[in-house]
């Protein structure tokens, strides 16, 4: 079972990765830009955490 910590930090990859891939696929560099940025702080904290998250969170 999965603790609060880990299921939110996932279900936030998970929405970020979604919001990327829109902000991408609408050309919008800006919105795009700060999404990486987002998922680029997730990933760390994940990993600070010792969180893994599946390949397509790359």
């Amino acid at each position: 079972m999965m603790d609060a910590f880990t299921a939110g930090l996932l279900q936030r990859i998970k929405a970020t990765e979604t919001d990327l891939t829109r902000a991408r696929e609408t050309g919008d560099e800006f919105l795009a830009d700060v999404e990486q940025a987002e998922l680029d702080d997730l990933h760390r904290l994940a990993a600070e955490h010792g969180v893994e998250f599946g390949a397509a969170s790359a």
